[in-house]
């Protein structure tokens, strides 16, 4: 079916401002007359203006083009984002600061190292590189805050949902390295344990649950994920997944003896792995008896990370379960919510395309 000689108009004439404004998807749109795109090409502003009023467009195109024009200003402010977040770093490869431009790239300005005469643009060696699409990308990191799930994701801004998937686990990671590197004088620490998962595993290790399944065994096991959490009273908070099975005392210090200021006083419950971490590392250490009841103890509580966790499981049944090897990928993204710090889609991208 042809199209009408109406939409043609419209396309055109939005075909030659893209072109005007060099967007680099304009040779996405094709047209068996050249000459007419040509002639279009050459029109001014105003008598582009002129064409576009002349139609009277349904509120489907007319939707469409908003769309397209938002796109298109999206992408304009994603790559100036981008190169203001990257203004003056060093070679990503060999640390050099002796640069050169060295032309242009997909929107993006190139440069060359003048130490190991390679080249590079403001998103090699950040976890942003080599993607494309980046109109859409303010988009996604605006569902990314929504909590949208792949699906929906992928819907609203128009891309597929593998797309969308990848881009989650590549933003969200890339945010979530913005974290506290150390907590305060006061720090709860408890674990959390989820039932494992392999959620979209193509080769699985055991036989495939109904509607999630429960374990095998009871108490915790080798068939839970570990998820540490510890929080200090200001509300900075660090998630670490341990693997399976009790957390031990070497898993405690390898997680929170970077993060521990000296001085600092650990809470937790009674476990025998928190009291052997803290006399090993030497850190001031109070717990309360949680299996007999005992809740707080004066100021001696883990309420506000339990209440953490309860939280982030309840934000997890939205996603109707996640695989375990993208759960510290979740706890992070629920962080990031959490602490709302990063609460626009600009500043979850200037996070993301840093370089730590």
């Amino acid at each position: 079916m042809q199209p009408c000689r109406k939409t043609c108009s419209i396309y055109m004439a939005l075909f030659a401002l893209v072109r005007r404004t060099k967007c680099p998807h304009a040779g996405l749109i094709h047209c068996r007359d050249n000459a007419w795109v040509s002639g279009m090409a050459d029109l001014t502003f105003d008598q582009l203006f002129v064409v576009l009023s002349a139609t009277r467009p349904s509120f489907a195109e007319a939707e469409q083009m908003r769309q397209w024009l938002a796109g298109i200003d999206q992408g304009a402010q994603c790559l100036a984002l981008i190169e203001e977040t990257a203004r003056g770093r060093p070679c990503p490869r060999c640390g050099c600061g002796r640069v050169h431009r060295c032309g242009q790239a997909s929107g993006l300005q190139r440069f060359r190292c003048l130490g190991c005469r390679r080249s590079y643009n403001a998103l090699t060696g950040t976890p942003l590189a080599r993607l494309r699409k980046r109109e859409h990308w303010l988009a996604y990191f605006q569902c990314a805050l929504d909590s949208l799930v792949v699906r929906a994701a992928a819907a609203k801004i128009g891309v597929h949902r593998t797309t969308s998937f990848r881009w989650r686990h590549r933003f969200i990671p890339a945010a979530a390295r913005n974290r506290p590197t150390v907590l305060g004088d006061i720090v709860e620490a408890d674990e959390t344990y989820l039932l494992e998962s392999q959620k979209g595993s193509r080769q699985m290790t055991r036989p495939a649950r109904r509607r999630g399944g429960v374990s095998h065994q009871r108490g915790i096991n080798g068939e839970y994920d570990c998820l540490l959490v510890a929080r200090d009273r200001g509300g900075r908070t660090l998630a670490f997944h341990t693997g399976r099975g009790p957390v031990t005392a070497a898993l405690l210090g390898a997680c929170l003896s970077p993060v521990l200021l000296p001085g600092a006083v650990l809470y937790s419950d009674g476990a025998a792995a928190y009291q052997r971490f803290a006399s090993l590392h030497g850190i001031t250490h109070a717990w309360v008896n949680v299996r007999a009841g005992e809740h707080a103890r004066g100021n001696i509580h883990i309420q506000n990370v339990n209440a953490w966790h309860a939280r982030l499981k309840g934000w997890l049944a939205h996603f109707r379960g996640v695989a375990s090897r993208y759960l510290a990928h979740y706890a992070n993204w629920y962080r990031l919510l959490d602490e709302r710090h990063l609460g626009t889609p600009t500043a979850l991208l200037v996070a993301a395309a840093r370089r730590y």
